[in-house]
């Protein structure tokens, strides 16, 4: 529509500003140190929604972080639209590999480098903006409730009971998320699923004090070189993953949406220049973007133990540790698959080591129908503003809560999300295009548009 054009031209630079304000926030929700800084990203999303037009915003406080609630609700007899997202962030380390202070916005040949800038600050707050548009032009065609939670990054510990003790509270008629991403701005796509997430964490403990590696070594077990010897185990040659039972549930995908995988742009060469690499790896028989999506996976996500600090010291460590975690796809459950990995862990403890194994968190896999009123508004939303129908493809990382959403509420998830997969989402320099924001802020009102009249 011409009235939200105008608008959103007219204050796109303000939209701009907000957002690099609150991106200066570093709301780090894994930290202790920056409790103080999630109580204050939480006023200010709070503070937005009200200047955004809605009718009521609340800050729930939970065991955890808090939760930002708000809403707007125009007319009963019309649908309800519970937009999600997380003002939280991930830890900015290692810090010296950013090119800019990763809580001072910058931008650069049109992005926005920060941390949080894709993940999800800034995808969340283009509904936050789109809502607004709609609120100035007379325009809103649903009811909109917002649930923005601090703890997605730390596997939403406290929203799960936060959502079973206020049911009537976020009653609504779907879920609208933008917290996955795109193929390109010239190949739009939606993420019709998402994979679940096991986490857990291995210790591995030898003697009972660091010792002299010459006076020690080779007449003790080492823990660093037992814990790798144990993770080296966790694929055979075909990088298919050995921990037993961990297929026994894995729903494999069809012929035909493989087919529909394949035809979906992709240019092998580039994605290796990207990244910086030679040669892929993974799952025999498998693409890559097969194995991202379709496929679940078991990753080490960190490794540490002994001395690591400049210069040398020649030690025999006492303990070694991993976080590892394992992407599952449908019908895959957390709960076993956390289960297994800690068995076999324990399982293959080789003689003169200790192994301990825990769980940080996990969350389930999920999917979106294609013939939902949902997915259908969201793709007409997209064809309306890029100029052709998106593409379905399945997303390869997780959204713990969605499971429990679909479970609890009793409605439908649909992702819209408008990040890369070059975002660095994770990583140091986080970015996000501001062309793709601001496309955002375009498409969802259409969406809202397209699932009232739907």
């Amino acid at each position: 529509m011409q009235a939200w054009k105008e608008y959103q031209e007219q204050n796109k630079d303000r939209f701009l500003n907000e957002l690099l304000q609150l991106l200066r926030i570093p709301s780090i929700s894994a930290k202790n140190e920056n409790k103080a800084d999630m109580i204050t990203c939480a006023e200010a999303v709070k503070q937005h929604l009200l200047a955004a037009g809605a009718d009521k915003a609340v800050i729930y406080e939970t065991a955890g972080h808090p939760v930002v609630y708000g809403e707007k609700m125009i007319d009963p007899s019309k649908p309800t639209v519970l937009v999600y997202g997380h003002y939280d962030v991930q830890p900015v380390d290692p810090l010296n590999l950013w090119n800019s202070p990763p809580f001072e916005p910058t931008i650069k040949d049109g992005k926005i480098f920060a941390r949080g800038s894709a993940d999800d600050k800034g995808q969340f707050f283009m509904h936050v903006k789109a809502f607004e548009t709609m609120v100035q032009t007379s325009s809103l065609t649903t009811n909109i409730k917002f649930i923005i939670e601090g703890e997605e990054e730390v596997g939403s510990p406290n929203l799960a009971t936060f959502v079973k003790n206020n049911k009537e509270l976020l009653k609504a008629d779907v879920i609208l998320i933008s917290d996955t991403a795109m193929i390109s701005m010239e190949n739009p796509s939606i993420d019709i699923g998402v994979r679940g997430l096991s986490y857990i964490e291995v210790e591995v403990t030898g003697p009972n004090r660091d010792l002299h590696s010459g006076v020690y070594g080779g007449a003790v077990a080492n823990p660093i070189t037992m814990l790798a010897k144990m993770i080296a185990s966790c694929h055979d040659e075909s990088n298919h993953i050995t921990i037993p039972g961990f297929y026994d549930d894995v729903v494999n995908a069809t012929p035909e949406e493989r087919k529909l995988m394949a035809a979906a742009p992709y240019d092998e060469n580039e994605f290796k220049a990207d990244l910086g690499v030679s040669e892929l790896w993974g799952e025999k028989g498998f693409t890559s973007n097969e194995r991202t999506g379709i496929r679940p996976t078991l990753e080490l996500n960190g490794i540490w133990g002994g001395y690591t600090g400049e210069g040398a010291k020649t030690v025999l460590p006492s303990k070694a540790f991993a976080k590892i975690s394992a992407r599952l796809v449908p019908d895959q459950s957390s709960e076993k698959i956390t289960e297994k990995l800690i068995n076999y862990f324990q399982s293959i403890a080789p003689a003169g080591v200790v192994v301990k194994a825990s769980e940080h968190h996990g969350g389930e896999p999920y999917m979106t129908p294609v013939d939902s009123k949902a997915y259908k508004a969201a793709a007409a939303a997209m064809k309306d503003t890029f100029g052709k129908d998106p593409i379905p493809v399945r997303g390869g990382g997780s959204i713990p809560i969605c499971a429990l959403f679909e479970k609890e509420l009793e409605i439908k998830i649909v992702f819209m999300g408008f990040g890369l997969d070059s975002d660095n989402l994770h990583s140091p320099n986080e970015k996000y295009d501001l062309v793709n924001f601001y496309k955002g802020i375009e498409t969802i009102p259409y969406f809202h548009k397209h699932f009232a009249e739907m």
